[in-house]
C-alpha cells in the first residue's frame, strides 16, 4: 500500500505540515524517534506571524501566555521602543506548541508513530520507499508519494537526498539546562555579555529555570562528549566570574550543547523529497526565529503538496516552495549572523552596540527589525505576464493579508476566520462584479466572499492563497485577465 506523505520528524515543522495536509484531506504518517513528548523546550518564543497563522487555522490556544520579558536584537533591547505591543512575541515553550499541533494533526487524520525513526529511503519517478526502525522489533518499509524531512539540523533525509548544507562552523561553545529548584527561589540573571561570552538564568515557571552559558572564540565541543554539570559550572565561572548557586542546589535536567554554526540547505527539494524547518537552516539560537521559520516553511509546503496529491496543482507549484522559502532561510541566517557580530568580542563591538542602541529608538528602525524577526516582512514574488504596473506595484501583492474585520453577507468575519478551511479566498468588495470564470472554473478550490469596502484593505478584489499571502490585488477593478493568470498560476487550470 502506498501512502501520500511520510514525514520524518514530529517537531513543530513536521506536525504543522501534517496539520496542513490533513486540512486538505491528505493523510500523512509522522515518524518521530522520541517515544514520548519531551519535557524540554528548545524554543520559548512565539512570534506574531506564527500566532497569526494559528488563528487562521483555529488553533490559537496561547492567549494566556505572557509576552516575552526581553525582546532584543543581538541583546540590544527593542521592547521599550515598540509602537504596537500587540506584535510582541509570546513566551510559549516549544512543548506547548507541539502539544497543540499534535492533537490537531491527529484530529485531521495524521498517523503519528512515536518511538520510530527513518533510517533511509530510495526514490524514483513514481514514489519513495522509506525504511523505518522502531525502538523494538524489526525494521519495516513504507511506500509513499512524497517524503518530507523535518528531522532537524542533523537531518538524515537531507544527507541521503544529497542536498548540500554549506555554511560556517561554530566558533562558540554553549551549554543550556533546565534546573528545578524550590519554588520560592528568586534568581534572575538577564542575558549578560562579558569578555568571554554570554550567560543567563531566567525563570520558566515557579521552581524551573532555564540557564545558559556560551563562550565565544572557541570550537564547539562535540555532541559525542556528554555534557556534565561540572562542565556547565566551570564554563559559567569562566564567563560570570562566580558559580551559579542553583546549579549546585537544584536538580539539573536536559543539559545540552549548542553553538553558532550557520548553514542553509542549497535546495529545499530533491525529486519527491522535501525539507522543512531545521533540516533547511541552522544558526545561532537567538531571537526565537528558528521554530517560527520552520512553521512558516510547513505552511508554505503543505497546501502545495496537497494540491499535487489532490490532482490540481499547476506546473511548477511544488518548485515554488524552494523559490519562495529559500530566500527566507537566507535572511534568517543573515539576521542571526548579524546579531552574532554584535556580541563578540565585547571590546571591539562596544561602540557599535552603543550606536545600534541609539538607532533602535527610531520607530522605523524598530519596526523594520520587528518585522524581520517575526516574519511579518516576508514578501513573495507574484509575477504575471503582461501584469499592469499598478497591479505589480500594489502594496498588498505578495505580502500576507493583514488582520481585518470584514462585513460580509454572513456577518462580520475576520480574515483569519475566512482562511480557516485552508482554501484560497477571493475577496470582492462593494459592488465590484465577480467574473463568471471564477465560479465556473475554480469554485472547488477558491471561496468567493463579498464584503463591504474595508478601510484597511485598499482594493476592490483580493485573491488570497491558503497560506494567507496575496496573489492578486486590484484597487480599480476590471483587471480580469491578470486575475485569471493568478488563478491559473496558483490553482491550476479551470475545471471543465
Amino acid at each position: 500500500m502506498s501512502h501520500p506523505v511520510v514525514i520524518a520528524g514530529g517537531g513543530p515543522a513536521g506536525l504543522m505540515l501534517a496539520c496542513e495536509l490533513g486540512l486538505a484531506g491528505v493523510e500523512s504518517i509522522v515518524i518521530e524517534r522520541f517515544a514520548e513528548p519531551s519535557g524540554y523546550s528548545r524554543s520559548l518564543t512565539m512570534h506574531a506571524r506564527t500566532r497569526e497563522v494559528f488563528e487562521q487555522r483555529g488553533i490559537d490556544q496561547f492567549s494566556d501566555f505572557p509576552p516575552v520579558w526581553t525582546y532584543n536584537f543581538g541583546l540590544i533591547e527593542l521592547q521599550d521602543h515598540v509602537a504596537d505591543t500587540g506584535l510582541l512575541p509570546l513566551f510559549v515553550p516549544q512543548r506547548e506548541i507541539e502539544r497543540v499541533l499534535e492533537k490537531h494533526a491527529i484530529g485531521l487524520g495524521a498517523d503519528i508513530r512515536r518511538g520510530e525513526e527513518v533510517t533511509g529511503f530510495v526514490q524514483d519517478e513514481s514514489g519513495v520507499r522509506v525504511t523505518v526502525r522502531p525502538a523494538h522489533g524489526a525494521a519495516y518499509e513504507l511506500d509513499c508519494a512524497y517524503l518530507a524531512g523535518c528531522d532537524g539540523g542533523s537531518s538524515l533525509v537531507r544527507k541521503q537526498a544529497g542536498i548540500a548544507f554549506p555554511g560556517t562552523e561554530s566558533t562558540a561553545d554553549g551549554l543550556t539546562a533546565d534546573v528545578l529548584t524550590a519554588e520560592d527561589e528568586d534568581v534572575i540573571i538577564p542575558p549578560t555579555l562579558c569578555p568571554a561570552g554570554l550567560y543567563a538564568a531566567i525563570p520558566l515557571r515557579p521552581g524551573v529555570y532555564r540557564v545558559s552559558v556560551i563562550e565565544f572564540g572557541v570550537p564547539k565541543t562535540s555532541k559525542a562528549v556528554e555534557p556534565t554539570v561540572a562542565d556547565f559550572q566551570a564554563q559559567f565561572r569562566k564567563c560570570a566570574g562566580h558559580d551559579l548557586d542553583i546549579l549546585a542546589t537544584g536538580e539539573v535536567r536536559y543539559l545540552s550543547r549548542w553553538g553558532n554554526a550557520t548553514r542553509l540547505a542549497e535546495q529545499y527539494r530533491s525529486g519527491r523529497v522535501f525539507l522543512a524547518g531545521d533540516a533547511c537552516h541552522v544558526h545561532l539560537p537567538i531571537s526565537g526565529q528558528g521554530l517560527n521559520t520552520g512553521i512558516q516553511d510547513a505552511l508554505n509546503l503543505g497546501w502545495k503538496l496537497a494540491a499535487e496529491i489532490n490532482g490540481w496543482a499547476p506546473a511548477g507549484l511544488l518548485d515554488s516552495y524552494h523559490t519562495e522559502r529559500h530566500p527566507v532561510g537566507q535572511r534568517l541566517c543573515w539576521s542571526t549572523r548579524a546579531q552574532d557580530a554584535l556580541l563578540h568580542p565585547v571590546d571591539k563591538v562596544a561602540e557599535l552596540r552603543e550606536l545600534f542602541a541609539e538607532l533602535v529608538r527610531i520607530g522605523a528602525v524598530t519596526g523594520y527589525l520587528m518585522d524581520l524577526l517575526s516574519g511579518l516582512s516576508v514578501r513573495y514574488a507574484m509575477d504575471y505576464s503582461g501584469q499592469p504596473p499598478e497591479l505589480a506595484g500594489h502594496p498588498l501583492l505578495g505580502t500576507r493579508l493583514p488582520p481585518a474585520v470584514l462585513s460580509t453577507e454572513a456577518g462580520d468575519r475576520t480574515v483569519s476566520e475566512l482562511l480557516r478551511t485552508g482554501r484560497a479566498v477571493l475577496l470582492v468588495f462593494g459592488d465590484q462584479p465577480v467574473p463568471d470564470f471564477v465560479a465556473e472554473g475554480w469554485r472547488e478550490r477558491v471561496d468567493v466572499v463579498r464584503a463591504a469596502p474595508a478601510g484597511d484593505i485598499d482594493a476592490r478584489t483580493v485573491l488570497v492563497r491558503p497560506d494567507g499571502y496575496v496573489a492578486h490585488a486590484d484597487s480599480a477593478g476590471g483587471h480580469d485577465e491578470t486575475l485569471r493568470q493568478a488563478l491559473r498560476t496558483w490553482f491550476g487550470e479551470p475545471a471543465r
